[in-house]
């Protein structure tokens, strides 16, 4: 009977942990350019001085699911949506790169550009426009910025977005929201690749999915607190029979 509580109890912990991933997804369903993250459940050998012929299920999220989502028009001159597999560089606080698809670009009070409050990666480092200028973004990602009260002719180019070019299988998923590349430092910048300004690439999250799933997790795990009480009943009762009358 401890066996069937310990495997019910294992059992009701993955589902715990996989309604997580599935509850940061519904979070996410609105935000630009994120990957939905995919879970599922694998079988874990049970290590032992036995024979290993026995097997637990422990939840595992192998990786993010990199189809599109849905492209909006916004008319902002900021916002901007990349062709399939193409990112976005932004540096992180120890220096090194990360990538997104997320292109809802801000300016900070310092006139630098930031993807999810990181500094947006150009060809030779993170960009910066004039404080008040009206910043344009072209399709091969060059960057043009207007002073306030100048002429239109005094348009300056301010630089080039750093694009890099993965389809998803050498990048990682990082707690910070940022897809990081595995097996090296930087991810080379693709002078092909082109974006589609004043559009905004939505999150793949369909909120109808995920809300479908959390409701099957939750029946999972009240499947699973049921097993427990009956066992758990079934030992009670055992003990009164066995025990002295």
């Amino acid at each position: 009977m401890d066996r069937a509580i310990y495997t019910a109890m294992g059992a009701a912990s993955a589902v715990l942990d996989q309604q997580a991933v599935v509850s940061n997804n519904m979070a996410n369903a609105s935000t630009p350019g994120f990957r939905a993250q995919l879970s599922a459940f694998r079988a874990a050998p049970v290590e032992g001085p036995s024979i290993p012929t026995r097997t637990l299920v422990v939840d595992s999220t192998p990786g993010n699911d990199f189809s599109l989502g849905p492209v909006e028009q916004t008319g902002r001159d900021l916002d901007v949506a990349l062709q399939q597999d193409g990112w976005l560089a932004v540096r992180l606080p120890d220096g090194s790169e990360g990538y997104t698809r997320n292109g809802n670009i801000e300016v900070d009070s310092e006139g630098q550009l930031r993807v999810q409050g990181f500094p947006l990666m150009g060809d030779g480092g993170p960009l910066e426009v004039p404080p008040q200028a009206q910043v344009t973004i072209s399709p091969d990602g060059t960057i043009s910025a207007l002073g306030a009260g100048d002429e239109p002719k005094a348009i300056a180019q301010i630089g080039r977005l750093k694009m890099v070019r993965d389809s998803g299988s050498g990048l990682v998923h990082g707690d910070d929201g940022v897809f990081h590349a595995v097996g090296q430092a930087a991810l080379a910048n693709d002078p092909t690749l082109k974006l589609m300004p004043g559009t905004i690439e939505g999150s793949n999250v369909s909120p109808v999915k995920a809300m479908v799933s959390m409701i099957a997790n939750a029946r999972q795990f009240e499947m699973q607190m049921k097993v427990i009480n009956n066992v758990n009943d079934n030992a009670q009762r055992a003990n009164q029979l066995l025990g002295p009358s």
